[in-house]
């Protein structure tokens, strides 16, 4: 008995599927929610201190990076629609091994994710409410789980307006911005020249703006999530495709307007790392109460990627469980039509790393962040030589393929050279060569446990 049928006998055949009540609306919410967090809030203030006004080249080639991906997953979603999330078209388009290991790795990094997310939300509350942060913590992922438990819809109602209004946020800090440096602020020649005023437009040379890809492709992560929300729609190809068409070109504008504000109100050297420095804007534009203001936007961003990172994780779960790459009593839904045992343990599981971090701040948990950092970029390139595979099968069975990435193969190998060299840059620069080798451990870890699965399964198959 296979582990999908298993889980159906033992779930009951008629709750074995996902509920499909999420809207379009949603999914682009919650693509856009996954994107835009505590990375651009806060984490932009590292990248623009790596490489100065320059970063905003930086933002351009990962955002296009993260447009043609979004492109990729569209046209492999209307030549192959029900296949599932992304890693579905890994497996279709790589072999077995690829659905596996890039499930495995994702659910990984979204653990994680979500131990870093109820970390920084606790930090953010603790000044308030004396009590320990990982008490804190704790609260937060079980409220963000009991949201998850509901059901889809509550999950994509509450992800819907933790995005909305970091959108709106986002869109007002541009267009304030905008007004400041085109009306009431020292005036347009004054404020141009904060772009070269202190060492340059490249004052760490041409090289930085290579050496901060790592910092701002991070940030960008989770466009991705919408093929995994889609799947809870009533068309999940449709939806993936717009999300693909839209949400990538939003997310230029959010981050190419948002950090151009910044450098043009503050000095690039003077912004401190780790502080917003959209706060710092607000408030030499004068702005009353800016810091508490990102303060609360900042912890809803937070609480927006904790509650998207217990989603995710659970479905990564359920998929794998439903094609026998997890145990399959992860495949079992309520009665709410939610996969409840894979919501519970992906929130035991980041509850458990947040224990780590207060346990071993140093050591383990430092271990569990750094071999976390290069993953989403390999998920990244098995998605793209996926499409790469799939693409070439359908051409020489004669299929024209809806919506196509353009000029390929070109714009495909070159999105595949160019992750291997943001590889390569991160292997060459000490602070990130143990991100990259840690992540590759994982990786190979992740390939003997397909093929002891697979090894074990045959030998079950011989004395059966």
């Amino acid at each position: 008995m296979t582990g999908a049928v298993a889980a159906r006998h033992i779930a009951g055949e008629g709750q074995q599927e996902l509920a499909h009540s999420l809207q379009p609306r949603h999914v682009t919410m919650i693509s856009l929610g996954g994107i835009i967090g505590a990375g651009i809030f806060v984490g932009s203030s590292a990248a623009i201190l790596i490489a100065g006004p320059s970063v905003l080249l930086t933002y351009m080639m990962c955002g296009t990076l993260v447009f043609v991906i979004m492109r990729m997953l569209g046209e492999m979603a209307i030549a192959r629609p029900g296949v599932g999330t992304f890693t579905g078209y890994t497996r279709l388009g790589l072999g077995p091994w690829a659905g596996f290991v890039t499930g495995w790795l994702y659910f990984y990094f979204w653990v994680v994710t979500i131990a870093v997310e109820t970390i920084a939300g606790a930090a953010i509350i603790a000044p308030f409410v004396p009590l320990p942060q990982w008490f804190l913590g704790a609260v937060l992922i079980a409220l963000t789980t009991g949201i998850n438990l509901l059901s889809v819809r509550a999950y994509g109602e509450a992800e819907f307006w933790f995005a909305a209004l970091k959108v709106a946020t986002i869109t007002g800090f541009i267009l304030l911005g905008a007004a400041y440096v085109f009306g009431f602020g020292p005036g347009l020649p004054t404020i141009a020249a904060q772009f070269t005023a202190h060492g340059g437009f490249f004052p760490k040379g041409w090289g930085a703006v290579f050496t901060a890809i790592p910092v701002v492709i991070f940030s960008m992560m989770g466009s991705e999530v919408a093929t995994i929300a889609a799947v809870e729609t009533e068309h999940p190809a449709q939806n993936v495709v717009r999300a693909a068409r839209t949400v990538t070109l939003r997310i230029l504008f959010f981050y190419l307007g948002s950090i151009a504000v910044i450098v043009a109100i503050v000095p690039w050297n003077e912004i401190v790392a780790g502080q917003s420095p959209f706060a710092d804007a607000m408030t030499r534009v004068r702005i009353s109460g800016a810091g508490a203001l990102m303060s609360l936007v900042v912890f809803t961003a937070v609480t927006s990627c904790l509650n998207s990172a217990i989603y995710v994780t659970s479905r990564m779960l359920y998929e794998m469980a439903e094609r026998d790459d997890a145990p399959a009593l992860f495949a079992r839904v309520s009665s709410r039509k939610v996969p409840m045992l894979a919501i519970l343990v992906s929130s035991v599981a980041g509850l458990a790393m947040v224990l780590v971090s207060v346990i071993s701040p140093e050591k383990a948990f430092v271990f569990l962040l750094q071999s976390s950092g290069a993953i989403i970029l390999c998920v990244y390139l098995l998605i793209a030589l996926s499409q790469i595979a799939l693409r070439r099968r359908l051409e020489a069975a004669g299929e024209e393929p809806e919506v196509k990435v353009w000029l390929f193969p070109y714009v495909s190998y070159a999105l595949v050279a160019g992750i291997l060299a943001v590889l390569a840059l991160m292997a060459s620069v000490p602070d990130l060569r143990e991100q990259v080798s840690l992540c590759a451990l994982l990786f190979a870890g992740a390939l003997a446990a397909f093929w002891l699965r697979g090894r074990l399964g045959r030998r079950q198959r011989a004395r059966a």
